[in-house]
């Protein structure tokens, strides 16, 4: 009896689980992607895409979802909702929409704002596969060059260069080079960027299956033994690096992709996962950044739903139930409301849980905890400048450039933003310097004779927060020269990495975290949202940050929910929609790969057939054929002869030509199969055993062994 019980639990347990996986509609598949479409040039056209303002009759009727914030982890979590159904509208505070996504214009000049590059998007990758489900095949990527990126360590004559390379095998047989005695420090750490390359789906499934379920493999010690992931997320960088060697440049080499926390207090998986994406390549997205808010957005408007601009959100709206129903949106002097079943937040948590709820929900301790959880991210300053004249002329590249004071990152980070207001400016320890101009082919045609450079750094939000009570373009006399501090000096950096560069400047705009607040909505300026530190990245930490929050029916997405980047930002996006749906979108991800690759295997196969097809030739017979065959085997002119090891069904019935399959006797013919060793014999029309018994005679006379 209990034997039976415990079947019929098996039985329901294994059906649920497979229906659950497996049973619901997929929101991708591969005929919705089609071949990329002409570039959309006309800007008044992009601009009903991208900037479409908000009005009431604009909105759709019988939404289903409401997504806040127009980033990449909302407009992802958007479209992969209308694929899967849903009525989607999106809002968005600015102008424009695409948040980090999103280019300006300004003077001729195109500037990227928060996507400098990215990798992992080669052929059939997931997150290329996700870029074209959720774009629907319209988004293309330029390739940089495989020296990416470039790492400069010190100042005047004691300046150290190092170079990065992408590849497969090239990165880490490129770093070895340039450091010969710590071959295995280097090892031993690509070690690392695969096991958490590989294995980091394990943290994304804690935030997908039940929370308790989560917690107990992780107590229980079961998830350690099932993978070291988890360990590895909650280890220190600077702790395990230390154990790999006393290089310091190595140091910065390992944690060099800065996003504001320094190594002492950041993961070593999130530092070697951020260098691994860049592994198979570092690209660009063709026509420039602005491309995948345009193209998602078309995506989302194609299924029903639509983006809309200069649309505020003021409140999220939240019934006696505690459940979230719909916003309010500022539209001039008045809110307007506007419902829907589910609200996706996509303007970071702080924004989201501080900002945006009821005054008597954001006081409940389930929201505080959850608040708890995260720190502030340190704001970001960037600086905009253009130039008259190419990239040629000027000695631009499409490789990135980092520049560190010295090679002690976390001291230089740490002494620095203990420093006062006053101090700041002229102590910078690092920037990063990208040129989007000489990345994307097209921008040649878009702005010819101007390139653009961006300069970035982080810095404290306190330095600038005097002003926050200031309009943007209106903050000042004392604002504009306080900025304009950092932004010398930064730009005098960059000139001793291109001289060129100083004559030719004509436009240099400046944003602090006001400007980030203003334009992209991130709290406190902070880019990369709410702190990427080590207390983030322990294992149970992970589980407990999800999509869901303590608000039914409220979820956030974005760089909050996984990691940091483009990408990282994706990636909140997709979790966030596996949560609204109840369905795992990466499983479907993942049945397309396999779809992809073995299409791709079998186009690999045709085109191989091709090139071994045979063309028949009757004529009279030539050295290396056989005398008595009537036909003569030619592989399309490279040899007279062609030794086949794939079968005989294979050889017979798949590669030879049809008119040849059908004919008497077709089993007999001049390449020879060579299934094992004594197929030679036929291809030399001699037999060779004759030749191996008398070596093996000779051999016996001489008294060798047999």
């Amino acid at each position: 009896m209990w034997l039976l019980i415990f079947l019929v639990w098996v039985v329901i347990w294994v059906g649920g689980s497979y229906w659950y996986l497996f049973g619901k509609p997929s929101p991708f598949s591969l005929e919705s992607v089609r071949p990329p479409g002409p570039r959309e040039f006309d800007q008044k056209k992009r601009d009903k895409v991208i900037k479409q303002g908000f009005n009431l009759d604009k909105v759709p009727q019988n939404l289903d979802v409401i997504v806040i914030g127009s980033g990449i982890g909302g407009l992802t979590a958007g479209a992969t909702l209308a694929k899967a159904g849903k009525r989607v509208l999106v809002l968005e505070q600015h102008d424009q929409a695409g948040g980090c996504c999103h280019t300006y214009v300004e003077k001729g000049f195109e500037f990227d704002v928060g996507l400098h590059y990215i990798g992992q998007v080669h052929e059939n990758s997931l997150l290329r596969i996700a870029f074209d489900q959720i774009s629907e095949g319209q988004l293309e990527f330029q390739e940089l060059n495989q020296h990416f990126d470039t790492i400069q360590i010190g100042l005047g004559d004691e300046k150290r260069e190092y170079t990065i390379f992408s590849g497969k095998t090239e990165m880490e047989a490129h770093l070895l080079k340039q450091f010969p005695d710590d071959t295995e420090a280097i090892k031993t750490f690509f070690k690392i960027m695969k096991v958490s390359a590989k294995k980091t789906h394990y943290l994304a499934t804690l935030k997908l299956i039940p929370q308790w379920v989560s917690l107990f493999l992780l107590k229980s010690g079961i998830g350690n033994l099932v993978t070291p992931v988890f360990r590895l997320s909650g280890t220190c960088a600077t702790d395990y690096v230390n154990t790999l060697t006393s290089n310091k440049d190595l140091h910065v080499i390992f944690s060099y992709l800065f996003y504001g926390v320094p190594p002492k207090d950041s993961s070593v998986l999130i530092n070697a996962l951020l260098i691994h994406h860049y592994k198979r390549g570092a690209y660009y997205p063709k026509g420039g950044a602005s491309e995948i808010a345009f193209h998602i957005i078309r995506t989302i408007q194609k299924y029903g739903g639509n983006c809309l601009v200069r649309a505020p959100v003021t409140q999220i709206l939240v019934n006696e139930k505690g459940a979230a129903y719909g916003v309010k949106v500022r539209k001039g002097q008045e809110e307007v409301e506007v419902h829907a079943p589910v609200v996706v937040s996509n303007c970071g948590i702080f924004n989201t849980l501080q900002k945006l709820l009821p005054p008597e929900i954001k006081v409940k301790p389930d929201i505080q905890e959850r608040l708890n959880m995260m720190r502030h991210g340190r704001g970001s300053f960037l600086v905009f400048s253009g130039f008259d004249g190419t990239q040629e002329e000027l000695g631009l590249e499409s490789t990135n450039f980092w520049s560190f004071k010295n090679n002690d990152m976390d001291k230089s980070m740490e002494d620095f933003f203990a420093l006062s207001k006053e101090e700041a400016p002229d102590n910078i320890p690092m920037m990063f310097i990208t040129m989007p101009s000489a990345k994307d082919p097209e921008a040649k045609i878009r702005h010819p004779g101007k390139s653009c450079m961006t300069i970035l750094t982080m810095v404290k939000y306190e330095w600038f927060e005097e002003w926050k009570d200031t309009t943007v373009r209106k903050r000042g006399d004392e604002y504009y020269n306080y900025k304009m501090r950092f932004a010398k000096n930064l730009f005098d950096w960059a000139c001793t990495l291109f001289p060129k560069i100083r004559d030719k400047l004509v436009f240099q705009d400046v944003a602090t975290p006001l400007t980030n607040i203003h334009y992209l909505g991130a709290q406190r300026g902070a880019m990369y949202s709410a702190e990427h530190n080590l207390d983030r990245f322990h294992a149970e930490a992970v589980a407990r940050n999800r999509c869901n929050t303590p608000v039914k029916n409220l979820y956030i997405s974005g760089q909050d929910v996984f990691s940091c980047g483009i990408a990282g930002a994706l990636h909140g996006g997709l979790l966030c929609a596996s949560a609204v749906l109840d369905h795992i979108v990466y499983i479907d991800l993942l049945l397309l790969k396999k779809k992809l690759k073995r299409r791709k295997a079998k186009e690999m196969a045709q085109l191989a057939k091709k090139k071994l097809q045979f063309q028949p030739r009757q004529s009279a017979p030539e050295p290396g054929c056989h005398r008595h065959w009537e036909w003569c085997w030619w592989a399309e002119g490279h040899a007279p002869v062609v030794v086949l090891n794939c079968g005989i069904f294979t050889t017979l019935q798949k590669l030879l030509p049809s008119e040849i399959k059908v004919k008497p006797g077709y089993d007999v013919f001049s390449c020879g199969i060579a299934g094992t060793l004594h197929g030679a014999s036929a291809v030399l029309d001699q037999i060779v055993y004759i030749d191996l018994m008398h070596i093996k005679k000779e051999s016996q006379r001489d008294g060798s062994a047999g």
